[in-house]
């Protein structure tokens, strides 16, 4: 199958990329000037420049193509640089739709997110919902997936909090560290996304991804610290209330590791059931222990 695949330089679209070459499929990936060099020069990799905010830039694009896998979103803002959960959420997606519609793509494969639903306290989650909505009412033939917070080898979050653990004495953690999280591997995300091309059953589904243990927050740092070696991990836990005004002051400084956003939706956790998903791709899902060991270092 010919694939036309956005967000293909990404953390997750690079195992994406991988996971569809595997399968046998060959890809088109869309890129901006400049950034095609994090992309592999193999056999069945092809590139389009352009920008899934300029609908202009897709013209043709898609011609030839059997289906798209959509992976393009943030999980901060910028928005003196336009970049905003708006724009590359909701406007991306409804951008992509149009091109696959007019250029004749039927099939159409959406990266949403675990949490995504209209009344959500977080503009990231709603406007993932929203670009949900535009993907249900396309008339495609849709598959959505909901990944929950995903590691890997170039993962933001681990890595992170990797890098506080192994400088600070001390690791401030945001309210009672109580919050859930069900850790994902890249590698089985990536492996749902090309494994639904070839499943009709997987038309007009959407899927929770998440994998096989639930972690606190607090249990995810000691976990971590036991990769890097470290016995004990020592936490300082901050109320979120007395947290709020420092984040939002500082929030406009890009090397600020948090937001106000980014705080809410760690506080609410990040939990789901994966039987549906598991069970229709036939998954045997990487342990979240083991697979921070292959990528930190003492």
């Amino acid at each position: 199958m010919r694939v036309f695949l956005t967000g293909g330089t990404g953390f997750v679209g690079r195992e994406v990329l991988k996971a569809l070459l595997a399968e046998g499929h060959s890809v088109r990936c869309l890129v901006r000037p400049g950034s095609e060099g994090r992309l592999p020069i193999e056999v069945g990799v092809g590139t389009r420049f352009g920008d899934v905010c300029e609908p202009e830039t897709l013209q043709g694009a898609l011609a030839g193509c059997d289906a798209v896998i959509h992976l393009v979103g943030i999980i901060r803002e910028f928005p003196g640089r336009a970049l905003t959960f708006d724009r590359l959420h909701r406007q991306a997606t409804f951008n992509m739709l149009a091109a696959a519609k007019a250029q004749g793509v039927k099939r159409f494969i959406q990266m949403s997110a675990n949490g995504a639903r209209q009344q959500a306290d977080s503009p990231y989650h709603r406007t993932k919902w929203l670009a949900e909505e535009g993907v249900r009412a396309s008339g495609l033939d849709w598959t959505i997936f909901r990944p929950s917070m995903i590691f890997g080898p170039e993962d933001e979050f681990v890595n992170l909090l990797a890098g506080f653990v192994k400088a600070a004495p001390v690791v401030p953690v945001v309210g009672n560290g109580r919050y859930e999280l069900q850790p994902v591997s890249v590698e089985d995300v990536a492996r749902g996304f090309a494994l639904a091309l070839k499943k009709e059953e997987a038309v007009g589904q959407s899927y929770c991804c998440s994998g096989p243990d639930t972690f606190s927050y607090d249990a995810i740092l000691d976990e971590i610290g036991k990769a890097l070696g470290k016995k004990r991990v020592r936490k300082l836990h901050q109320p979120a209330f007395l947290l709020r005004p420092f984040v939002t002051l500082l929030e406009k400084f890009e090397s600020f590791p948090l937001t106000r956003c980014q705080m809410d939706m760690l506080l609410e956790g990040n939990c789901c059931d994966n039987e549906a998903w598991v069970s229709a791709f036939e998954l045997r899902l990487k342990d979240f222990r083991a697979g921070i060991r292959e990528y930190l270092e003492p």
